[in-house]
């Protein structure tokens, strides 16, 4: 397999959200699996001021064939008018990881 056909995507979402999201995403097989990793505090610019929240991190794996529709989906459930989306292209991933990713979303 190459190893470049996994894609990895990161966004940030309120806690209420991040359960919901990571579920349908998963349900939907658009990503193979969700880590939500609680406790990020973001500082970023917004509408002309500095904003503080607190946020839940998600990481999500999915595949080449995939990733647009991951990233529509993200997008049109995400309670944040402008979501982050946020896509890497691993350089090495384990065969084994890959495989079974490939496989979780045939």
């Amino acid at each position: 397999m190459k190893q470049s056909a996994t894609k990895v995507l990161f966004s940030t979402c309120g806690a209420d959200q991040a359960d919901d999201l990571a579920r349908t995403l998963v349900e939907e097989r658009v990503v193979a699996c969700v880590n939500a990793i609680p406790g990020a505090v973001s500082h970023y610019w917004w509408q002309g001021s500095v904003q503080r929240d607190e946020e839940v991190v998600l990481v999500m794996e999915t595949t080449a064939e995939r990733l647009s529709r991951a990233m529509e989906r993200l997008r049109a459930l995400h309670a944040y008018e402008v979501p982050k989306i946020v896509v890497l292209d691993p350089e090495d991933v384990d065969p084994d990881y890959a495989c079974w990713l490939r496989d979780v979303l045939a």
